[in-house]
C-alpha cells in the first residue's frame, strides 16, 4: 500500500483544514487507516482512526469534537477534517494504514499496529 498525505498548510487559530490520504496498491476493505502528528520534541501521537469496511471511527480525546475522519471507498481516499484549530494542533500529520483487528470494534490507537505510512504533511496554526 502506498500512501499520499496532502492537505496541509499555515492557517489562524480557530480555522480549518482539511487533510486528506490517498491510497494506491490496493484496496483498503481489510484495513483500518489512522492518522498520527508528532510535534516538535513530542512524541508521535494518535489523533484518528477509522475502519475502512464498517465506517466505524475512533478519536482522540485531545481532539474530539474538533476532528473528524471519513473516508471515500470508492476513491480510496481517507480524509481528516480539522476544525476549531489551535496552537497546539501544530504538527507532521501523518496517515497510516495497518490489518485490522477484527478482535476489536474499533481500530488500534498504537502506531506499530500500521505497517504502511505516508510521508506526512505539515499543518500549522497560528495564534
Amino acid at each position: 500500500v502506498q500512501l499520499q498525505a496532502s492537505g496541509g498548510g499555515l492557517v489562524q487559530s480557530g480555522g480549518s483544514l482539511r487533510l486528506s490520504c490517498a491510497a494506491s496498491g490496493r484496496t483498503l476493505s481489510n484495513y483500518d487507516m489512522a492518522w498520527f502528528r508528532q510535534a516538535p520534541g513530542k512524541e508521535r501521537e494518535f489523533v484518528a482512526a477509522i475502519r475502512w469496511s464498517m465506517g466505524s471511527t475512533y478519536v482522540s480525546d485531545s481532539v474530539k469534537g474538533r476532528f473528524a475522519i471519513s473516508r471515500d471507498r470508492a476513491k480510496n481516499t481517507g480524509a481528516l477534517q480539522m476544525n476549531i484549530l489551535k496552537p497546539e494542533d501544530t504538527a507532521v500529520y501523518y496517515c497510516a494504514v495497518g490489518t485490522s483487528k477484527i478482535q476489536s470494534y474499533y481500530s488500534s490507537p498504537k502506531s506499530d499496529d500500521y505497517g504502511y505510512w505516508g510521508q506526512g504533511t505539515q499543518v500549522t496554526v497560528s495564534s
